[in-house]
C-alpha cells in the first residue's frame, strides 16, 4: 500500500458523511502491517478530525464620540429702569381773587425817603378752591421796594375774605412808585386781580 493510498484513504475518514463510509475506511486503514504506521496514522487522524481552537480576537474598542456641551450664548436681555409717572392731579376747582380795598397805604399816599412801608389789600377767595400753603404771592411789575420776590399767599377757603400783607421800603430818591403782585396756584399759574402799590417818596411830606 503506498502513501498516496493511504493519505487518500485518511481524507476520506475526516470527510465521510456517512456510518457505512466510516466502516470502509477504517478497514482500509487497518490491513497496514505496520504498527508504526498505524499509531502514525491514528495521531493524524485525532488531530485532524478534531475541531481547531478558535483564533483568539481581540474586543474591538468602538470609540464613542464624545457630545460636547456648549454654554449658552443667548445674551441676558439687560434690566431696564421704567420710570414710573409723576401723577399730575386733574384740578376739579376754579381759582380765583377778587380785589376789595385797600386797608393801608392808599394810592398817591407819600412818604419819607427809606420809610417802612406796612401794605395791607383786603381779598375774597372768590373761586371754588380753598387756599392752602401751596399758593403763593409773587412780584410781577414796577418796583419790588426791597420786598421778598415770592411769598405765601394768606389761607382763605372758598367764598371768605383775608388780608394780604407784604412789608416794603420806601426808595431813598424822591418819586412816584408802583409795585405789581399777582396770586400763583399750586401749578404756577397766575389768577385773580392782580394787587398794586402806589406811593410817592418826598422830603417834604
Amino acid at each position: 500500500m503506498n502513501s498516496k493510498r493511504l493519505v487518500r484513504d485518511f481524507v476520506t475518514l475526516c470527510t465521510i458523511d456517512t456510518q457505512y463510509e466510516a466502516n470502509i475506511a477504517y478497514r482500509k486503514l487497518w490491513r497496514t502491517p505496520r504498527i508504526v504506521l498505524f499509531l502514525t496514522l491514528l495521531w493524524l487522524f485525532t488531530a485532524g478530525c478534531s475541531e481547531q481552537p478558535t483564533p483568539y480576537r481581540p474586543p474591538t474598542i468602538v470609540a464613542q464620540a464624545s457630545r460636547l456641551v456648549q454654554a449658552s450664548t443667548t445674551p441676558t436681555a439687560p434690566t431696564q429702569l421704567v420710570e414710573t409717572p409723576i401723577p399730575i392731579s386733574t384740578q376739579t376747582c376754579i381759582n380765583n381773587l377778587g380785589y376789595l380795598e385797600d386797608l393801608s397805604l392808599p394810592d398817591g399816599t407819600v412818604v419819607k425817603p427809606g420809610e417802612r412801608l406796612d401794605k395791607r389789600w383786603l381779598v375774597e377767595n372768590s373761586g371754588t378752591c380753598n387756599w392752602d400753603e401751596y399758593y403763593r404771592l409773587k412780584f410781577r411789575s414796577g418796583a419790588d421796594l426791597s420786598a421778598p420776590l415770592e411769598q405765601a399767599l394768606y389761607p382763605a377757603r372758598s367764598g371768605s375774605d383775608a388780608t394780604i400783607r407784604i412789608l416794603f421800603t420806601a426808595p431813598t430818591e424822591p418819586g412816584t412808585y408802583e409795585s405789581t403782585w399777582q396770586a400763583y396756584d399750586p401749578q404756577g399759574q397766575p389768577f385773580g386781580d392782580p394787587l398794586f402799590l402806589q406811593v410817592v417818596v418826598s422830603s417834604n411830606p
